[in-house]
């Protein structure tokens, strides 16, 4: 069993490419909302209890205290407008050379978010998001780090569900209206979730893995994928609410904002679990 992040988090938010004020705030503002206590529930920071469950060899749990210390914005897109999967890594080396954002070995944590129009080599394929860490070959050290790629202008089917539905799903399932208004943006704060869970349990990909069948190992937001409420499932999103014009979600965060967020396995409860929960 390796590491979790069981020291207070530290954010390091890298904006790759041409981002407007409107497209970035709501994603800081779920980030911001994970150690936040004072939201009303079901909350983003609840949801993130139950990453919290999650221990190491020690005994020491994942930390509820996340805090965006710094960012770095590339508007000018320095590596391009097509990344690798190390290509990516590059874009965190530049901002340490640039001392945009600082080497933060046992805390940091850095995510990279990329901007529409950015293509990165198996988006909308085979990952909407991933997490890995950095190699010392290329960034100079070993920092747990995530993507997160905006979808909107180019697969929103794929990784803005359930704010764009497939192709395959039409007719059967009709689209939700996203909390914040932005297709895109909303569909990312879910991934962006997604691998913020299995960044902090998985950290060196050496740690927590979920599920009952232990030949198949599976991270602990994969197993919850596409899991929104109660009663979700096979396509189904489960029971989530909607606010006075009709957007969905089944999160409260900070400055009121209201977000949809995929449920994540509790190791408690040995099944898929989200604030939100009707039972």
């Amino acid at each position: 069993m390796g590491p979790v992040l069981s020291s207070p988090i530290n954010l390091y938010l890298v904006w790759y490419g041409p981002w407007t004020a409107a497209q970035q705030a709501p994603l800081r503002d779920f980030l911001l909302s994970l150690s936040d206590p004072s939201t009303p529930p079901p909350s983003v920071a609840q949801w993130w209890s139950t990453v919290a469950l999650y221990p190491d060899q020690t005994g020491a749990n994942v930390s509820r205290r996340v805090a965006v210390a710094a960012e770095a914005s590339l508007p000018h897109l320095p590596r391009g407008a097509s990344l690798t999967r190390l290509s990516i890594q590059l874009v965190i080396a530049d901002a340490l050379a640039a001392r945009s954002l600082p080497v933060d070995h046992g805390r940091g944590a850095y995510i990279v978010l990329t901007a529409p129009g950015v293509a990165v080599q198996d988006f909308c394929r085979a990952a909407c998001g991933f997490h890995y860490f950095t190699f010392p070959s290329l960034v100079g050290h070993t920092l747990p780090y995530a993507w997160v790629g905006h979808s909107g202008k180019q697969c929103p089917d794929v990784c803005a569900y359930p704010f764009a539905v497939p192709t395959y799903m039409a007719g059967s399932v009709g689209a939700m209206s996203p909390p914040n208004g932005d297709v895109g943006v909303d569909g990312m704060v879910s991934v962006l979730a997604h691998e913020m869970a299995e960044l902090s349990t998985n950290p060196l990909i050496n740690a927590w893995y979920a599920g009952e069948d232990p030949t198949a190992p599976t991270e602990i937001a994969d197993l919850c994928e596409g899991v929104y409420g109660t009663g979700g499932g096979g396509g189904y999103t489960g029971q989530v609410s909607k606010d006075e014009m009709g957007r969905s979600y089944n999160l409260n965060g900070r400055n009121g904002r209201k977000f949809l967020v995929q449920w994540i396995w509790s190791p408690i409860a040995k099944a898929c679990r989200g604030p939100n929960a009707m039972d």
